[in-house]
C-alpha cells in the first residue's frame, strides 16, 4: 500500500506542488516590477478649436492640430493646420500638414500642402508633397536638415536684402 499511495499521489501532488510554488514567486515579481506601459502609448494630439485665437509662440515635442488662429510662431513633431486656420508665423516641424492658410515661413522634413492650402512665404524642407489646388506664394527649398542647419544658412542671405 505504501508503494501504492506513492505512485498515485506523488504523480498528481508533484507537478501540481512544483509548479505552483515557482509560478508564485515569479509572477509578483514581475508584477511589482515598475514596467511603464503607458508611456509606451502616443499621446494624442493637443488640437487648438477653431474659435480659439492665440497671440504669442507655440513650442512642444507632441502634436499639434491646429484649426484656429495663431499669430506667433510654431514648433512641433507633428503640425496639422485644419482648413479654418490662420497662422501667421513660421511654423517648424518634422511633419507640417497644411490643409489652411500660412503666412510665414514653413519649415519641416516633411511638408504636405493639400489642395485647400494657402501659404504666402517661403518653404525649406527634405521632402514636399504639393497637392493640385494648393496656393502657394514664396520659394522652395530643399535641404538636408530644414530644421536646424537650414535656420542659419536662411538668416546670412536674408541680411544682404536688408542692408
Amino acid at each position: 500500500m505504501f508503494s501504492k499511495s506513492k505512485i498515485n499521489e506523488p504523480g498528481a501532488n508533484k507537478p501540481e506542488d512544483t509548479a505552483a510554488k515557482p509560478a508564485a514567486p515569479e509572477a509578483p515579481r514581475p508584477n511589482t516590477d515598475f514596467k511603464p506601459s503607458a508611456p509606451k502609448a502616443k499621446p494624442p494630439a493637443s488640437v487648438l478649436s477653431n474659435d480659439l485665437h492665440i497671440t504669442g509662440n507655440i513650442k512642444t515635442t507632441g502634436d499639434i492640430q491646429v484649426e484656429g488662429t495663431v499669430e506667433g510662431d510654431i514648433r512641433a513633431h507633428l503640425l496639422t493646420i485644419g482648413e479654418s486656420a490662420t497662422i501667421k508665423g513660421e511654423v517648424i516641424a518634422d511633419d507640417v500638414v497644411v490643409n489652411g492658410r500660412v503666412v510665414g515661413r514653413v519649415r519641416g522634413l516633411k511638408v504636405r500642402l493639400t489642395a485647400t492650402a494657402r501659404v504666402e512665404g517661403d518653404i525649406i524642407h527634405k521632402t514636399i508633397a504639393i497637392e493640385s489646388g494648393a496656393h502657394f506664394e514664396g520659394s522652395v527649398q530643399r535641404q538636408d536638415d530644414p530644421l536646424t542647419g537650414g535656420k542659419g544658412a536662411a538668416k546670412p542671405q536674408a541680411a544682404p536684402a536688408a542692408e
